[in-house]
């Protein structure tokens, strides 16, 4: 795997990882106080199948490795190559 999505871990983004979880080739795993989404492929969360508010969903981002963000709006967050 290569490029990294991370969300700080509070309870409030658990929901964005578990629909990330359920995405092909994408492997969730954990550094520090961290959620990695980790994929070679580009990641697309779509917001409604997560089911947070606006609040939680615009401040999920921590970091990214490999990637920049393509779209974060209230539909979806997903991402493309660097």
């Amino acid at each position: 795997m290569g490029r990294r999505l991370f969300l700080l871990q509070v309870p409030e983004n658990v929901p964005i990882v578990a629909v990330a979880r359920d995405l092909d080739g994408v492997d969730i795993g954990e550094i520090g106080p961290y959620y990695v989404i980790e994929s070679d492929s580009p990641i697309r969360i779509d917001r409604r199948a997560t089911g947070v508010r606006h609040a939680v969903w615009y401040s999920c981002v921590a970091g990214l490795d490999g990637w920049r963000i393509a779209q974060w709006d209230s539909d979806a967050l997903r991402t493309e190559p660097r």
